[in-house]
């Protein structure tokens, strides 16, 4: 339990940043799925190793919540996007992405202008590994992109 109480916003941005992260998980795990369905087991492959970072996060997020003395919970779950070929699931994926890397930073802000170090260093964390994974699957999008359209055409099969 924590020696000095956290700000309200502080846990609500832990819930937010929980059902985001669940909502990822739902994301890459279905991504994965359907490419695996389209024969790419090799997309697929990459997306489950998305899940697997996105269900490291919300343990974290878990932890976090149950260290502070508050019940994890997720508030809602977006649907998982559909597309009709990789890149345009990659597409989707940045959005999420960024839609993370948003509210990380926006934490990492509020924590600092509230001088609470610690819950700025955790967001911080997570605030820069999301970035990570947004710049691979922006380089992933653009090694499809300059590929020629019948290896593309492949690639989403």
């Amino acid at each position: 339990m924590p020696s000095t109480p956290v700000h309200t916003r502080v846990l609500a941005d832990l819930g937010r940043a929980l059902s985001l992260e669940l909502t990822a998980v739902q994301h890459y795990l279905t991504l994965a799925v359907l490419v695996d369905i389209w024969g790419d087991s090799t997309s697929a492959d990459r997306f489950r190793r998305e899940t697997v970072e996105e269900i490291q996060h919300a343990e974290r997020i878990v932890n976090r919540m149950v260290s502070l003395g508050v019940a994890p919970g997720a508030s809602q779950l977006q649907p998982a996007g559909h597309a009709n070929d990789l890149p345009g699931l990659l597409r989707l994926s940045i959005v999420l992405e960024e839609e993370l890397v948003a509210h990380y930073g926006e934490s990492v802000a509020f924590c600092q202008r509230l001088g609470d170090l610690e819950n700025q260093a955790f967001f911080q964390d997570l605030w820069l590994e999301e970035r990570q994974h947004g710049e691979a699957l922006e380089s992933w999008l653009t090694s499809l992109e300059s590929m020629p359209p019948l290896s593309l055409a492949r690639a989403a099969v």
